[in-house]
């Protein structure tokens, strides 16, 4: 959120150098699990946010790769990290790719997660669908105005719309076959 000028005024106005700029990169990256393209976009938003008061102009772009290169950000972690935690809520390969995307994830420190949630996404697909109650974790068989709304949800989680068809279209208690 940004401030306004008169919250600007009265609390007196930021002014912000390279090592101000060092020290909130530092704490952002120990404080969350971010990527270099995040990490990025913070520190131009505070320096969007802050008066420079640096003597050269703010290069967050170095202070990134320096920041990377101590290895304070991984990319790569990063992208296993997220898409094993999206598996595990039951997302698909599909979504996992949009969120790397929208994380600034590069395709080459993304692929193997990728590959991975691939790999799993028979077990990601029955993680969604017995989240929520539908094809073999259903109490009752679905009508089928029903199951295409379970083949939908399964679908804009991620997953193959084949394997979505397969997974809603099982009878409670049947869990499909790989």
């Amino acid at each position: 959120m940004r401030q306004s000028t008169a919250s600007r005024q009265r609390r007196g106005t930021r002014s912000l150098d390279a090592k101000g700029l060092e020290a909130l990169a530092l704490r952002y990256v120990g404080r969350y699990a971010t990527s270099r393209a995040k990490l990025r976009d913070y520190l131009l938003r505070k320096i969007g946010e802050a008066d420079w008061a640096g003597e050269a102009a703010p290069d967050p772009d170095a202070l990134v790769a320096r920041i990377a290169e101590l290895g304070y950000v991984d990319d790569r972690a990063f992208a296993e990290q997220r898409a094993a935690a999206l598996g595990r809520r039951g997302y698909g390969a599909r979504r996992i790719g949009m969120a790397f995307r929208a994380a600034g994830i590069e395709a080459e420190d993304g692929e193997e997660a990728l590959a991975s949630a691939r790999e799993g996404a028979l077990d990601a697909a029955l993680a969604l669908a017995r989240r929520r109650r539908v094809g073999p974790y259903a109490a009752e068989p679905l009508d089928r105005p029903a199951r295409e709304r379970a083949i939908a949800m399964l679908v804009r989680g991620g997953h193959d719309p084949g394997l979505a068809r397969r997974i809603a279209m099982s009878e409670p208690g049947e869990i499909p076959e790989t």
